[in-house]
């Protein structure tokens, strides 16, 4: 059991440093590209935690309101949040 946890983890060493390596690769990254990134993130995760709220909700309220926001997110991830 301890080997699995241990491949694990230098798995998750090597893919830590290659998504580095990556993002050296392409240069500084500018104060606005940074904020856009940040934002376009909080919206993937806000999508993920709406779409697990409506897999468990039972009310129709709940259920509708979940609905559109997972719709109005999904629209603001296709049109790039600015």
């Amino acid at each position: 059991m301890a080997r699995g946890w241990e491949s694990k983890a230098i798995e998750s060493q090597q893919a830590d440093r290659e998504a580095a390596a990556a993002a050296k690769a392409r240069g500084p990254v500018s104060a606005e590209d940074a904020a856009r990134a940040a934002r376009r993130q909080t919206c993937e995760m806000a999508l993920a935690r709406a779409r697990a709220d409506l897999a468990i909700a039972t009310h129709a309220a709940h259920r509708r309101m979940l609905e559109a926001a997972i719709a109005a997110l999904t629209d603001q991830l296709r049109e790039g949040p600015e």
